[in-house]
């Protein structure tokens, strides 16, 4: 599920369901997972709440409980995403593409803080297989 709290730009929904799609299948996991597209300030707020930390980020995860109640929820920063795509030199519908990935690795318990490089790995070889680029 998709739910896009912007109101002057508007993501490619299907690209973003298609990557999450991919990667279910890549990593055969199944289940519900609840993808926001929201503003600096939102991000901000549960950035704040949810991590202590007052500043906007451009993905956060939130793991859920598995089967029926879903698989947890992932909040973007559109914002965010297009200050990285103009620093990486990338399309923001790409950009975008990059941090659902990111932000699902993480729904599934993956943690890049803690986990000695597993995630990066898992990511890059995800993005060059599902996205064509890393």
């Amino acid at each position: 599920m998709i739910v896009d709290r912007l109101r002057r730009r508007r993501a490619d929904h299907a690209r973003l369901k298609r990557v999450l799609r991919l990667a279910a299948r890549s990593l055969e996991v199944s289940g519900e997972v609840a993808l926001v597209l929201a503003g600096d300030g939102t991000v901000r707020r549960h950035n704040r709440v949810y991590r202590g930390k007052d500043r906007p980020t451009d993905v956060l995860s939130f793991p859920g409980a598995g089967g029926e109640a879903g698989l947890g929820d992932i909040l973007i920063s559109v914002a965010a995403a297009e200050r990285n795509a103009r620093a990486l030199g990338r399309s923001l519908d790409q950009e975008l593409d990059v941090l659902a990935l990111h932000g699902f690795l993480h729904v599934l318990g993956y943690d890049h803080e803690t986990d000695e490089g597993a995630m990066d790995r898992l990511e890059g070889r995800l993005r060059r297989r599902l996205l064509g680029h890393s």
